[in-house]
Formats: structure tokens, sequence, C-alpha cells
């Protein structure tokens, strides 16, 4: 008789302990054990939380090299079947050899389940009939358990499923996240019912009472917001370090359809528009994806929401100065520029227009399409197509946590008929999947790598862009780490190329996540290791990185909402000279809608105590030497990030902290 030694390891995670009988079988290139029942001195506390116990398995002859082992549980009479959620199996054999297991899955029934060994490979390199079955089952069942739904025609697909606990249990959330964020959403409700406001149809007519809203919910930027929201240049800075970084760009040329002039902006007569734009000073934002957009009706009023173009001016002090807002796409008489030289509340009036349109285009195509709706398509496809031993799902499995279920409650709870954003929010109802239907058509693979997309934009050299220093440092971190990883499983480009499986991923996103549209730019195959690295960076990064920045200062830009109005319900001045303080509360959203839209900006931003920062893997996929130490590597390049972030920081008024490695998550999970 030969025996093996097995230790196994259970999680922390609450409710990961069983009282049901555990078996194992180990399986080997020369044979297979008798399904043994891991029984020892412990007893029933073998399983606990957080237990790592010892086991003997016997058997009359070696296995040879170990490729899987097979574990199931049975309950107990009286005892009811209970879930398990075991993390790793070691074993050492007779040989002295070391085999280890990975698994980090919940196993809630009595099904056999088998798990392979830790060591990555990839489809053509199985060389035993055990490992080539074991893959095709493990495939076969998660296109059961994965499966496409289209949510809305002419958007990136999603997982099919009725109720967040139809999800399979490794993507939902833990029970630590599933209270939390219940608990952020009932206390924020809550509040506001006990003040009389989450179902008031009033206007406001005082500003200051605004303030008194979430009274006990303040951040520091709020709190700066609240003070400089009127101030041209905060207004400015928010198109390069609020949370929408993604609409301004370098303008070489005015559109014809913004017909400003040198005396509109340089009054004085010392500078010409074509002199600044040769030296690179002048800046658009065009929210032309608007125009056109069916708006909202809220408490039974019509709301709206204007197309605007701002042209700003980066001064000899290097500061951005928006110069001219028009506030509809289409020149007209009834449609002026309006100036900063115009009357304050004019020109007040022009920017909250400009920042409620902001916000619509910011929630529905920055944030939700281009981060959300991508990072479950990402999540879906790799989970229906890349087995658990694939050096792929090892890489990328960290950075799927909690997005399926998130995505699944954004459906539920924001954009469906009787969600938050569909009854409050300029561009629900209709106009909403206008405005998402014209940004997915207008998805280009380099707008979601940021070195192409700042560079598009002429964006490279622009002062004080904290988005792009972060952002860019960032993706160069996460290229390298993955340049090292993929590099060491695939050493050439043929090996790229007849992978299959990592073939099938590519497909499956290409059609599910761009609708097979080729002008985005989506690879449909990979045909070299430099494409694959590249596309893995840009994966990574859209579901961590790009997450953040356009999700975490939601409400510290937004909490003050005369800075984001989530709607407006009295259309823009069509001449100079006509608003005021009173005209301006009575274009501000109902006290409901204002209420709601900053609760949801709350709970959108209220970090989980559970969350795992950027370049943690709690979870050990890889076991292999030189991905372990290409991983320690990843975290001290993000470890000098931080610090160089927060010493950068400490020394500003309006510290940006939303790419610091150490306060972004890994994944889409909130």
């Amino acid at each position: 008789m030969v025996e093996y030694k097995v230790i196994v390891s259970t999680g922390t995670l609450a409710s990961a302990n069983t009282l049901n009988n555990v078996f194992i079988k180990l399986v080997g290139t020369d044979g297979e054990s008798k399904r043994t029942w891991l029984m020892g001195f412990k007893g029933a506390s073998a399983f606990i939380r957080g237990a790592v116990s010892t086991f003997t398995v016997s058997n009359p002859l070696s296995l040879g090299k170990l490729v899987l082992i097979q574990l199931d549980k049975q309950s107990l009479p009286l005892f009811p079947e209970d879930s398990w959620f075991p993390t790793k199996v070691e074993v050492k054999s007779p040989e002295g050899d070391t085999y280890n297991f990975p698994i980090y899955r919940w196993i809630p029934d009595s099904r056999t389940h088998s798990f392979r060994e830790g060591t990555a490979l990839r489809v053509f390199e199985e060389n035993h009939h055990l490992g080539v079955h074991s893959r095709e089952q493990e495939l076969k069942q998660r296109e059961k358990d994965y499966c496409w739904d289209v949510y809305v025609h002419g958007l990136p697909h999603c997982i099919k499923v009725d109720h967040p606990l139809a999800l399979p249990c490794e993507v939902r959330f833990s029970f630590t996240k599933t209270t939390e964020f219940f608990y952020t959403a009932s206390t924020g409700l809550t509040e506001l019912n006990l003040k009389l406001l989450a179902n008031s149809k009033e206007k406001w007519t005082d500003i200051d009472a605004i303030s008194r809203v979430f009274w006990c919910k303040r951040t520091e930027i709020s709190d700066y917001v609240e003070q400089h929201w009127k101030e041209d240049a905060f207004f400015a800075h928010q198109f390069l370090n609020g949370v929408n970084p993604m609409l301004i760009k370098r303008c070489s040329a005015l559109p014809v359809n913004f017909p400003v002039t040198d005396h509109m902006v340089f009054p004085d007569g010392q500078r010409s528009l074509a002199g600044e734009m040769k030296k690179g000073n002048i800046f658009l934002c065009d929210y032309k994806g608007l125009d056109g957009v069916n708006p909202n009706t809220i408490n039974g009023k019509k709301q709206y929401l204007m197309a605007p173009l701002v042209l700003l001016h980066k001064t000899r002090d290097n500061k951005l100065m928006p110069v001219a807002i028009q506030l509809k796409q289409t020149p007209a008489e009834d449609n002026p520029i309006f100036l900063p030289t115009d009357s304050e509340y004019d020109w007040l009036m022009a920017k909250i227009f400009v920042r409620s349109a902001d916000f619509n285009e910011h929630q529905l195509n920055v944030h939700l399409l281009r981060t959300h709706l991508l990072a479950e398509v990402f999540a879906v496809s790799l989970l229906r197509n890349i087995p658990m031993v694939h050096p792929l799902y090892k890489l990328l499995v960290p950075h799927t946590r909690y997005t399926l279920q998130i995505n699944y409650l954004a459906r539920l709870l924001l954009i469906s008929k009787t969600g938050v954003f569909t009854k409050f929010a300029a561009s629900g109802g209709e106009g909403m999947f206008t405005l998402l239907k014209r940004s997915t058509s207008s998805l280009t693979y380099s707008s979601l790598c940021i070195p192409e997309d700042i560079a598009a934009r002429g964006l490279e050299d622009v002062p004080n862009f904290y988005y792009r220093d972060d952002g860019l440092r960032l993706w160069e971190i996460i290229y390298r780490f993955v340049q090292g990883i993929l590099s060491y499983y695939y050493k050439n480009d043929t090996e790229v190329q007849q992978d299959s499986e990592l073939q099938t991923w590519i497909g499956d996103i290409f059609e599910h996540g761009f609708l097979s549209q080729e002008d985005t730019g989506i690879p449909q195959t990979f045909n070299t290791v430099p494409e694959l690295v590249k596309f893995v960076t840009m994966v990574i990064f859209t579901g961590s990185c790009q997450h953040a920045a356009v999700n975490s200062g939601q409400y510290d830009y937004g909490g003050w909402m005369p800075n984001t109005p989530i709607t407006l319900q009295r259309p823009p001045p069509t001449t100079k000279g006509t608003a005021s303080a009173e005209t301006m509360l009575q274009t501000f959203p109902d006290v409901n809608a204002t209420v709601q839209g900053m609760a949801t900006l709350w709970l959108l931003s209220k970090q989980s105590s559970d969350f795992v920062p950027f370049g943690h893997f709690p979870e050990e996929h890889f076991i292999d030497k030189i991905p372990c130490q290409l991983i320690k590597d990843f975290q001290g390049e993000l470890q000098t990030l931080s610090s160089e972030i927060k010493a950068r920081n400490s020394t500003m008024k309006v510290p940006y902290t939303y790419m610091d490695p150490a306060l972004l998550e890994n994944s889409v999970a909130i």
C-alpha cells in the first residue's frame, strides 16, 4: 500500500463550512484511488471556516502523476445538505511530489465535482485522455451555466438569468457584500423617507435646502464642490479630472455648427481662435450623441436634455477655462452662444445644462456601456469558453468578481421600467436606449485603449490631467505584467493561433459584445502574442482601472445636485438676459428626482468592506514559479505608483484618488 497525504483548506467566507461527509478520489496517469471518506480526528470540525485539515488516502499502487481530484459530499441522516467552500487541496505523493489543486468554488450539492491540478495547461498540451475528458466536461457544464441573452437589441449581450440566486454560486455576492449593499441602499432611502423627501414632487425654493439632504453623507470633495461649483476653473477641471474625462479633445478646427468668433472669446483683440488652435490651446467637448434623444417625462412634466458644444481655452498660466457654450447642435437665433461675459445667471445656466448633459452621457455611455456591459461580456465569454486550468482563466478570473450580479441588479434597479434611472433621469425611458444604441454602434477598440484614446484626442501634453497620468502608468504596469505572464505560456505566435479555446473566447466577445461589427476594430481571432497581450491588457484595464475612474467619484461630484443635475425641467434660455436665481431653482429637478439621484450615487460610490484591491489575488490560481514571481513584481510596481499618487495628492486642493491602485477594485463590483 502507498499513502497520499491530503491537506484540505476551507475558506473564511461566511457559511463556508460544511457538516456533510466529504469524499475524495485521486486520479492519476496510472490509475485512480477508491472514493475515500475524509474522516479524521477533528471530526465535524475538519471543515469549519478557515480550517486546514490533513487526511490520508491509501492505494495499493502508485497513481503516477496526478491529473485531477474528484470531490463530493453527502449529508448525514437528519442533517440538511449544506454548501461548502473549499479553497484548495494539496496532495503529497509517496514519491515526494506535491500537487496543488485550486478550487475556490462553492460545492452546494451531492454531485461529484472534478478539479484539475494547478499547473496551467493549454488545450493542445493535454496529453492524457482524463485531462481531455475533464476539460470537455467542464466546458459543457459552463455552457449550460453561462448562457447569452439579449436584453435590448443593439446593445452588448448579457448573461441569461431570472434572479440573482439563479446565478452560479461562484459568481454571486458574498454574504458580506449582499448585506452591505442592501443596507446602504435601504438606509439612504429610509433617511429620505423620514425627511419626507423621497416622494415630494415640489420644486426647490431655497438652494441651501439642497445641502440639508444627506447632511451626514458628505465627502471632502463633495463639500468642495458645493463651495466652488459656480467657478469656471472648477467647471473646466471636471472635464479632465471629474468622473467623465472621456469627452474633451484638442480642437484644431471649429465644427461648422459652432460659429464662435474671435470677438466672442477674445474681445481684447490680442489673440485669435486660429492662433490659439495652432498653439494647441483650444479644446472642445461635443455632446452630439445626445442630439435628438427624446427626454423623459417626470412627475407628469416634460424634461429637457441638451446636446451642447463647449469650447475651452488653456490660458498662459496653464489653466483650462470655458470660453463659449452652445446648448443645441444647430445654430439659430434662439440658440445663442453663451459667454463668460454674459450676465451671471445666463452663463451659470448654460453651465448647468452642460453638467446635466454630462451626467446623462457619463452614466449611459462612459459608465454603463463602456465598463459594466463590456466587463460582463468579457466575464461571460471567459466563464463559458475557458477552463480553470487554462492560463487565461487564472489571469482574468479575479477581474470578474461580482460583475454578473451587480449588472443584473443594475438592470433590475436602475434601467428597468421601474428603475431609478428610468423614472428620474432626463434620458430615462425611450431616450436611454436611443443613446445606448448610438454609443454601442460607435464603440471602437482604440477608444478602449487609453494610450491610443489620449493620442487620438490630442491630450498628451495637457497640464494637470491626472486621469491621463495615472491611467497611462497603470496601463504600462498592466501591459508589462500581462506580457510577462502570456509570454511565459505562449512562446510564439503559432501557439496562440493553435489555441482553439483562446480563439473561441475572442470570437464570442466579437459576436456578443461588439455585435460582429468589423469597424469596431475588435479582433475576431488572435494571430500573434502582442495582439493577445494588448487585448488582455484592455480587458483588465476596463474592468478595474477605467471603471474606478468613472465610478468612484460619482458622489464626490454629484452629491451636490446643482453641479450634476440628473434632469432639468425647464427649457434653456433662448435669449440672453432672462435667467435669474429664481428660474434656476425652477429648472432644477423636483425634490424627489434630486434625492433619488443622490441616494443612487451614494450607493454606487460606496465600497464594500470585502473589496479586493487591484493586483491582490487572495485566490491562488497560479502555482508556477515564474508567474508567481511576476505577480509579486506587479504588486510592487502598483505599490510604488500608489505611493507616488498619494505624495502628489497631498499638495492638491482637489486630490485625484480614483486611480490609486490601493483604492481600485479588481473588478466591476459596484
